[in-house]
């Protein structure tokens, strides 16, 4: 089996072998950074993500003499820009609240809860994913949620004898994902989905012409209601990914 390849969590660097790891501050190995953004337990130099994003575009002259395919500064600082959010350093969660943002997007994005509100509300289509038996993510088209309960509780009604139930009722694990494509933005939310079958619940989400997919009306024993709580996600918007935690 090949080793995983490592790469430093700070620049992007890859960590071929021990000499490149940084350093702990009882002088152990951080197999995390290498050794020019980390030693004795710290960062080398304090700096935004962008700044090192600038540093590291100094250097691609050099990348190019052994690469196969060049690039530009331009096209590498481009790279970097989608590949650093991911990276430890730079990953940043957000936490939000049922009652409100804890924290903004820089400036210039829209608040994340009002860009899962917007999308959830407006988009026709949800794509909801659950595992199936041989441990698989399988993933379907749904109708939008019929309610929410702010960003952390989604509604869908569905099929009771349908593959998905059965998925969800032998591993609740799921997820939702919301995907604008004019907007170039989407929304990716983990979480557990419940299926649920009892007539308070029906009749909550029943609307007016159901029964063109259930015929037996409200009490139809193939119809329930699939409640998806959300625990954390990650949202992409204006070229900028950010996970996020939902409190």
């Amino acid at each position: 089996m090949e080793k995983e390849q490592k790469f430093c969590q700070s620049c992007g660097m890859p960590l071929a072998d021990r000499n490149d790891f940084g350093t702990n501050a009882d002088g152990s190995l951080n197999e995390e950074y290498c050794k020019y953004c980390y030693a004795e337990g710290k960062f080398v130099q304090e700096c935004t993500m962008d700044e090192m994003i600038a540093h590291c575009a100094q250097f691609v002259e050099e990348f190019n003499k052994d690469a196969e395919h060049k690039v530009t500064r331009e096209e590498a600082i481009g790279q970097m820009k989608m590949y650093f959010p991911h990276l430890k350093r730079w990953r940043k969660e957000l936490t939000i609240s049922s009652d409100g943002l804890q924290e903004m997007m820089p400036a210039g994005l829209a608040p994340v809860k009002q860009l899962i509100m917007e999308m959830a509300d407006t988009l026709p289509t949800t794509y909801i994913s659950s595992v199936d038996e041989e441990g698989y993510p399988c993933t379907k088209a749904m109708l939008s949620p019929r309610k929410r309960e702010g960003i952390k509780v989604f509604y869908f009604t569905t099929n009771t004898q349908s593959v998905r139930v059965a998925h969800y009722r032998a591993n609740p694990k799921a997820s939702i994902y919301l995907c604008d494509e004019k907007g170039f933005r989407a929304v990716m939310l983990k979480g557990t989905m419940e299926v649920l079958t009892d007539p308070q619940s029906k009749e909550m989400i029943w609307r007016e012409g159901d029964t063109l997919y259930y015929p037996g009306g409200v009490t139809d024993p193939n119809y329930c209601v699939l409640k998806f709580t959300a625990t954390e996600g990650r949202y992409y918007s204006d070229f900028y990914p950010r996970s996020f935690v939902i409190a």
